[in-house]
């Protein structure tokens, strides 16, 4: 690999698959199946494929918080999908989400199974469908879908910009680290500012777009992502790691970070849920064994 200092552009880009990096093994420049694997389908009406990662636990925390609320509906087979493997390129996978990324739904609840993709699509989907966690008042939900809509337009800035560069390049580029580095700090101040007026960001209401930005920025300042806290210096964000302490001592939410979980301590992951007695049965020990 060239160093930054030499490094000149070709006239033409060529795929050159041996080019380091944690993810160098997935990564290609084309899209579909690589291989023919169907997805299991488990009781319930709602199939979720996915891994804990923060765009997984977006959606399990949601569909805790649904069961919490009362909603039995939102009911719920939750099935790995272990992207280093590359399962996220099996033909069943690529058919419920052709982006070949977790998290993907299927909602087998009407006559014809529904597939759904992209994370904020599936929390807006969950929640008009129960009519939960997004308001009705135009001015809420606004608000709502505002903060929405900037998680995911500012996340990648923060996971494959700074954290690719800061913990999973093979390489370290002073230039790139600097320049995330730079923006998620802005991001921070962005959510601290909103947070020192509000509750939570669409106000008083706890709404889809705290479920979306905690995993990531809540994670963050809780020195859950890429070992980066006292770099950043995430002690700073005083409203955002308020925010993040009173949504982590949400049940639905603990419940929701540990669904198809596979790092850190054993008694914090469940690989699969299958059903809300999963919790307490550890379904990670089954499938660890091979059940």
């Amino acid at each position: 690999m060239s160093s930054t200092s030499d490094y000149t552009p070709p006239k033409v880009w060529t795929w050159e698959k041996a080019n380091g990096g944690r993810f160098a093994n997935i990564n290609r420049p084309v899209s579909g199946a690589t291989h023919d694997k169907e997805l299991p389908v488990g009781r319930h009406p709602l199939q979720l494929y996915s891994l804990g990662t923060p765009n997984g636990v977006k959606v399990t925390v949601m569909l805790e918080e649904l069961l919490a609320s009362g909603h039995a509906g939102a009911e719920y087979d939750a099935w790995l999908i272990r992207i280093g493997d590359g399962d996220q390129f099996g033909s069943g996978f690529v058919a419920v989400n052709p982006n070949s990324k977790i998290p993907a739904l299927v909602d087998r609840s009407g006559p014809t199974p529904r597939r759904v993709f992209e994370s904020g699509s599936i929390l807006m989907y969950l929640a008009e469908k129960f009519g939960a966690f997004l308001p009705t008042d135009i001015d809420t939900r606004t608000e709502c879908l505002s903060w929405l809509f900037w998680q995911m337009g500012s996340a990648p800035y923060l996971g494959g910009g700074f954290g690719h560069f800061y913990a999973y390049a093979p390489t370290k580029i002073e230039y790139a680290i600097d320049r995330f580095a730079m923006e998620v700090k802005r991001q921070l101040d962005v959510l601290d500012r909103r947070l020192a007026d509000n509750e939570y960001l669409a106000g008083k209401t706890y709404t889809i777009a705290d479920m979306a930005v905690f995993p990531w920025y809540g994670g963050l300042v809780k020195g859950w992502l890429y070992g980066a806290a006292e770099f950043l210096q995430v002690q700073d964000y005083k409203h955002v790691n308020r925010w993040a302490d009173m949504l982590l001592a949400r049940p639905a939410v603990q419940r929701g970070r540990m669904v198809n979980r596979v790092s850190g301590e054993p008694s914090s992951q469940l690989h699969e849920r299958h059903d809300a007695s999963d919790f307490e049965t550890k379904t990670q020990d089954k499938v660890a064994a091979g059940a």
